[in-house]
């Protein structure tokens, strides 16, 4: 978990060092009433587990999606997406415990920073439906929730690239093998990703 913080410490470092040293406005980075569609692509460190009354190792992995976002004001505006990640696990003692997948189908909102330059910069916070997956049996899904922040750069009027770190805190969900709960699966996870927006 240590190691977790310190990468969520560096990644929000970045992001703020790239907002200080960005500069020039050919025009405003407002979406407001105007709807965009992303696709993203990155990395997730997910939380551990236990299977069997031993703790599982997580490793890192790649996350993948898309998603909507509607500029309700010049500050306000709506998103929902859904992402895509997988990745294995292993015990303590480096032996195979199997791969896990998230489809998470998240909802909520984004409060954006007033700024006249290219690099519009915002947080958000919503909720997350995490439908799990696991090679070796079954997973429950839950309801968790997520806490975001990032930045668009706007190329173009229409055209950004974007940067975001998001926390994904959930319950724990029952692992299932052949009937029989063996295990906890925990679906909480920090992503960091890299995308593009396209607005219309």
């Amino acid at each position: 978990m240590k190691r977790t913080c310190r990468i969520f410490i560096l990644a929000v470092a970045c992001i703020a060092l790239s907002m200080g040293v960005t500069a020039g406005s050919a025009f405003a980075g407002s979406i407001q009433n105007r709807l965009g569609v992303t696709g993203r692509l990155g990395f997730i460190i997910p939380t551990d587990s236990d299977l069997n009354d031993f703790k599982i190792n997580s490793d890192a992995g790649f996350i993948g999606g898309g998603g909507i976002i509607y500029g309700l004001d010049k500050n306000i505006a709506l998103e929902a997406d859904i992402t895509h990640t997988w990745f294995g696990s292993s015990l303590p003692s480096g032996r195979d415990t199997g791969e896990f997948s998230i489809t998470n189908i998240a909802m909520g909102g984004q409060y954006r920073f007033p700024t006249a330059e290219k690099l519009s910069p915002y947080a958000g916070a919503g909720l997350d439906i995490l439908v799990n997956d696991y090679e070796g049996g079954d997973v429950d899904t839950v309801l968790g929730g997520h806490i975001s922040g990032g930045a668009d750069y706007f190329i173009t009027r229409n055209l950004a690239v974007n940067a975001e770190l998001r926390a994904v805190l959930a319950p724990d969900a029952d692992i299932e093998i052949r009937g029989t709960k063996a295990g906890n699966f925990s679906p909480g996870s920090i992503s960091g990703t890299f995308g593009v927006r396209y607005f219309f």
